[in-house]
């Protein structure tokens, strides 16, 4: 390890809601909960005003509504927040060439790599310009951390959150963990937590008292030998600039079962061109297609074809999947449906069997696309929830952006009963007029989003600050990433 606290965690504020709240005036300073609104979607990203009320990510959004029955429930919007986020990393990449994304709101780098800084003051001197400049270039608020080590990084940017920025000194790294909770250090999770709090163990300094054998006799080897380095505050890793992705996968989770046969066929079918799609934006191929298939009752079903060689042809995989889908038994209904591509490769190989090889189809409109950045590792599903609306529907999804010949640019507050309502303004407007057409009206039509440019200074982030270097949790501003 070494001995400056030159590697920096960036994670954005409560990404989503923040993103949603700069682009509309009429929500900044207010509960906003970004997610799936159907009954059994669940939260993306819960604005600091809504978690006042108990609301986090990963709750289901019926308990949401139960908490937070005036919030505004949006849907996300992929397409801007990556939009944003490539800005956010385009600030990261000017520091360093070590910059190792873990999502779209969050990331890694290497101070030292870039020379950027070697040292304590001028890792915080760094710290403090990327916040500034974030804010400059988006209107966002991002919490830092400052740290000898990847894990003692991101420690320190969730207690700098939110609008934070915390170092920990070399050094003080055991006292600092000490006191804090077993679940603080990555791979803690609820079942390793049980595990350690059976034996009596809840906090760091407890499992470093614990031993390594002891660890390793609770938790197996390689969990336990990893776990007692976290505890005594070593890890070695690195910032790794470009991480293998392993796989591209889509889902879609439903409102209500479907039951019909034909719909759930031309579902996966829907499904195969979007995961296609995401291969495509990432210059990659695949070989296995892999079918998931979540059922009425829950259990999930998951099978998978190799071809011959990899490919991109949205008609390769759409034939694969359906004979996938020929050997799953949906009778009772399905609840979600997945379509995925690994072994991938970045070229292509004709399948010589595939009939619609050649065949390109058209894209599907922007709001059913759940689009993510093609980062590291496994990447995780896009997740989208949708109804059973019938396909020649105008579906007005609530904050996504619409443009009316007479009125302008807007968003979607809510729709239904052949209404739909919209309020008009921009990022940079002033809170805007709310009125109610038909599902129908010719003059109303979906729009991109406008750039937050306009908007600088406005978002509601608060003023924020730097925690003094090693003082965790005792004056800097605590909150959930």
């Amino acid at each position: 390890m070494r001995n400056a606290p030159t590697i920096l965690h960036l994670d954005m504020d409560a990404f989503y809601a923040s993103v949603e709240q700069a682009s509309k005036p009429s929500l900044r300073g207010k509960a906003v909960i970004v997610g799936g609104l159907g009954p059994r979607g669940v939260v993306a990203t819960a604005s600091y005003e809504a978690r006042v009320f108990g609301v986090h990510s990963a709750m289901p959004m019926a308990q949401a509504r139960r908490l937070a029955p005036n919030a505004a429930y949006l849907v996300p919007r992929f397409g801007i927040y990556r939009e944003i986020s490539e800005q956010v990393m385009g600030l990261l990449r000017e520091l360093s060439p070590l910059v190792e994304p873990l999502s779209l709101d969050e990331a890694f780098v290497d101070l030292e790599a870039g020379e950027a800084a070697w040292d304590e003051a001028s890792a915080r001197l760094v710290g403090a310009r990327l916040r500034a400049d974030i804010r400059a270039v988006t209107g966002l608020a991002g919490s830092v951390g400052l740290a000898a080590s990847k894990m003692l990084a991101k420690i320190a940017s969730e207690q700098a959150k939110p609008d934070g920025m915390v170092v920990i000194e070399p050094g003080t790294e055991r006292a600092l963990l000490g006191p804090m909770s077993a679940r603080t250090l990555p791979g803690v999770g609820p079942a390793t937590g049980d595990h350690l709090r059976r034996a009596g163990i809840h906090t760091v300094e407890e499992i470093a008292e614990a031993g390594e054998d002891e660890l390793v006799r609770l938790l197996g080897k390689a969990h336990g030998h990893a776990l007692y380095a976290m505890a005594l505050a070593h890890d070695e890793r690195p910032v790794v600039a470009e991480r293998e992705t392993k796989s591209v996968s889509v889902e879609d989770t439903y409102d209500v079962d479907i039951h019909d046969r034909v719909r759930v066929g031309m579902e996966v079918q829907r499904l195969a061109d979007r995961c296609v799609r995401r291969l495509r934006e990432a210059s990659l191929s695949g070989r296995t297609i892999v079918l998931k298939v979540r059922r009425y009752d829950f259990s999930t079903l998951t099978r998978s074809e190799t071809l011959r060689g990899p490919t991109d042809d949205p008609g390769v995989v759409r034939e694969a999947a359906a004979r996938l889908l020929e050997s799953v038994d949906t009778t009772g209904g399905v609840r979600l449906l997945g379509v995925g591509v690994s072994g991938l490769a970045d070229y292509t190989q004709e399948d010589l069997f595939a009939q619609a090889a050649g065949e390109r189809e058209g894209r599907d409109d922007l709001e059913e696309r759940g689009e993510q950045t093609v980062g590291g590792g496994d990447v995780e599903p896009v997740v989208a929830v949708r109804g059973v609306e019938g396909a020649g529907e105008r579906r007005w999804l609530a904050g996504h952006d619409v443009r009316h010949v007479e009125y302008g640019h807007g968003w979607v507050q809510g729709s239904g009963l052949g209404r739909v309502t919209v309020r008009f303004e921009t990022p940079g407007s002033e809170p805007g007029r709310v009125r109610t057409f038909r599902v129908d009206d010719p003059g109303l039509e979906r729009a991109e989003p406008l750039p937050l440019v306009a908007a600088r200074g406005g978002a509601d982030g608060g003023g924020g600050g730097e925690v003094p270097g090693g003082a965790i949790g005792a004056d800097g501003a605590l909150g959930a990433g």
